[in-house]
């Protein structure tokens, strides 16, 4: 397990200095710079706060002296937002992105398994045919799209749910649905496709032969060999959650740390891009190892070594 932790480390490491690498040659190859849209600053004014940034030094000093800053998480201040500093805005704007998507990877997860089960069980009926077009639908769906119809429909129409801003939990219910509508139809698939494989298995007929009922056999001894591929589709459903939670934040109004990336990439804001990348990027690797340990909890035949996962 040490070993394990220790390599898995190494590689997080690894990762992060060429996401950093990556990310900062991107924002010094784009076009434009943080002032660029400033039409009132003078010429002078703008080389006055290049110098002040350290935008006029040498590329290999900047990337040096962002490599240490990285390091340390010391973003810096923002180009843009005056008297704030990256570090402060992420702090302010993460327990927005961590409620929001917390929710949608719940309702993700509940109700995708819910339904996978419920078409494995009920195969080739009316139940199964039904969510699996539901399904369909909604991996075809864009989750802006699907945000914008939640909105129209429950908030203008219905006015059941507020339309946008952050107020209290009502208002979090429309962005986690659109934010989770597709994560939870490629779960429902995935786990019908998984329960099906699971319930032909030869032990789960003899399960049935000694007289157990079905209820037993589907949550007792299916469900949990069928959920492993769901908890290997966790790493991707953080992924899908993180990058949907942009455009999500953006269209309801929500001051999380999305917003803040959609807002900054707008500004050239460069302080506050690499900031939120560097963040975005370190929760991800972790949770994908902490996914890879619960694979390794869920399923005893598989044990977490120092040569990684193996059978």
């Amino acid at each position: 397990m040490t070993k394990f932790l220790l390599k898995r480390f190494a590689y997080i490491l690894v990762s992060m200095f060429f996401i950093v690498t990556i990310t900062f040659i991107l924002m010094k190859v784009a076009p434009g710079g943080p002032y660029t849209s400033e039409r009132k600053t003078s010429p002078a004014i703008e080389q006055q706060m290049k110098e002040a940034y350290g935008l006029n030094d040498p590329i290999i000093k900047q990337y040096k002296d962002y490599l240490v800053k990285a390091a340390t998480f010391d973003f810096g201040p923002s180009f843009k937002m005056k008297g704030q500093d990256v570090l402060d805005i992420i702090k302010r704007s993460t327990p927005y992105s961590v409620i929001l998507g917390a929710e949608a990877i719940f309702i993700a997860l509940a109700f995708g398994v819910l339904f996978g089960v419920i078409a494995a069980i009920r195969h080739n009926k009316f139940a199964d045919y039904s969510l699996m077009i539901v399904a369909v639908l909604g991996i075809s769906v864009p989750s802006f799209i699907m945000a914008t119809i939640l909105q129209y429909i429950f908030a203008i129409k219905m006015d059941m749910f507020p339309i946008a801003r952050f107020d209290s939990f009502a208002h979090t219910i429309l962005p986690a649905v659109a934010l989770a509508t597709t994560p939870l139809a490629f779960i429902a698939r995935l786990m019908r496709s998984s329960m099906l494989d699971v319930l032909s298995a030869d032990y789960i007929k003899t399960a049935k032969s000694k007289g157990l009922g079905e209820r037993v056999v589907t949550y007792r001894h299916a469900l949990r060999n069928a959920i492993l591929p769901v908890v290997s589709y966790l790493g991707p459903l953080v992924v899908s959650i993180l990058t949907g939670s942009f455009i999500i934040e953006k269209i309801f109004g929500i001051p999380g740390l999305g917003n803040e990336f959609v807002t900054s990439v707008t500004n050239r804001d460069y302080t506050v891009i690499m900031g939120t990348t560097v963040f975005f990027s370190i929760l991800l690797l972790v949770s994908i190892l902490i996914v890879d340990l619960v694979y390794g909890m869920i399923d005893p035949r598989i044990k977490v070594t120092g040569r990684g996962a193996s059978k």
